[in-house]
């Protein structure tokens, strides 16, 4: 494991072995300088992607922990003894029933920051009820805003998982922190990925009161509704993105389509929009897509090309900018943000569950001798 280097060197973060967001936000906190410990279970698996190949697992040891056994509890305090975040994504009252809620540890280490992630929040109706992202979504109105006219469609995972939970996670933890560095006290971050996705559509609510937003898809400015604000297929199959809302960007699109002065009606009569988005398909089904992109290069049309997974990291621009890292042999998007003086960094590559037990409970303070006692008890293991 490379050693830290980052804005977040000295912050010391214990990680429970999770899915999905919470993972995700610990291996950016780790990539930031964080020193990141991963307590897997023995054995731990993944639900998707072998754990050793899972990208979201990259950049931190990793030590098995026992968690039902009274020495694997007792080693997990022991960590948090020396941490200032702990991270976890279990269902609500999990680790109360453990003896490791946030009462017992707090106790223990008052200035720890206890981040919890999860889909429906800590408390309330549904917060022992099982979810994914899509559900999250559809309760907050932002799944009922994105796709066709015809069905909702969710965008991945990224709406409640990652933006709607990582993020916020990411954005509770530094903010308690900071308040630590006045009060001298940790406290609880309760992180639900319903309560960041409807952050996340703060401007649409705000449209939709201010009665400049249609309460159905494809309809309105962002949401396909807008014939400048679109994708089209070109005459290979794949298609452009076209982002044209300012006049100065639309009159350079419409300029780069060959149809200035050939349109009914201005930018935002909705009742040409149906013909300007006839005229505009017509135009980009005559050529391809990379040729289409070569015309509008250099201009402020806001036309780009939609890229698939395996084109976008060789970009020019994601190239230049090195947006991807190169891993396993494969590419991967590497740290964000940037930082003038303390750059992140990509530590190493995904570790199976217990790949670090012995070094890293060492490196968090465990004597040798100690890790081997814990290993023969059963308390912590090895990767096979």
């Amino acid at each position: 494991m490379q050693p830290p280097s980052g804005p977040l060197t000295g912050l010391r973060v214990v990680e429970l072995a999770g899915l999905g967001p919470a993972p995700y936000a610990c291996m950016l906190l780790a990539e930031l300088g964080a020193d990141v410990v991963r307590v897997d279970r023995p054995g731990g698996g993944s639900l998707i992607v072998d754990p050793s190949k899972d990208a979201l697992n990259r950049s931190r040891p990793s030590v098995a922990v026992d968690l039902k056994s009274a020495g694997g509890r007792e080693v997990l305090l022991r960590l948090l003894d020396g941490a200032d975040v702990l991270v976890e994504g279990l269902r609500p009252g999990v680790l109360e029933r453990l003896g490791l809620g946030p009462d017992e540890v707090l106790a223990r280490n008052p200035r720890l920051v206890y981040a919890r992630m999860t889909g429906w929040g800590q408390d309330g109706p549904l917060a022992q009820r099982a979810g994914h992202d899509i559900n999250y979504l559809g309760l907050t109105g932002a799944l009922h805003a994105i796709g066709t006219a015809d069905k909702p469609v969710a965008p991945l995972n990224i709406g409640a998982d990652f933006g709607g939970g990582s993020m916020f996670l990411l954005v509770g933890i530094l903010a308690a922190l900071f308040e630590r560095g006045t009060s001298g006290r940790g406290q609880v971050v309760d992180a639900a990925m319903v309560d960041g996705a409807s952050s996340l559509v703060t401007m649409v609510y705000g449209m939709l009161g201010a009665g400049l937003w249609q309460d159905r898809r494809a309809a309105n400015l962002l949401d396909g509704g807008a014939p400048f604000y679109d994708t089209y297929v070109c005459a290979d199959g794949r298609h452009v993105a076209v982002g044209a809302l300012e006049p100065q960007f639309y009159a350079a699109f419409v300029e780069g389509l060959g149809l200035t002065g050939a349109l009914p009606g201005a930018q935002y009569d909705l009742a040409h929009w149906p013909e300007h988005r006839r005229l505009f398909a017509e135009a980009f089904a005559t050529r391809p897509r990379d040729e289409w992109a070569e015309a509008f290069a250099g201009t402020d049309a806001c036309v780009t090309p939609v890229l698939a997974l395996g084109e976008a990291p060789v970009h020019p621009h994601l190239a230049a900018r090195g947006t991807f890292v190169e891993q396993d042999g494969a590419s991967q998007p590497g740290p964000a943000p940037r930082f003038s003086r303390t750059p992140g960094a990509v530590r190493g590559a995904p570790r199976r569950p217990g790949a670090d037990t012995r070094e890293a409970l060492t490196d968090w303070g465990f004597s040798a001798d100690e890790v081997e006692t814990l290993l023969a008890s059963g308390a912590v293991a090895e990767a096979p």
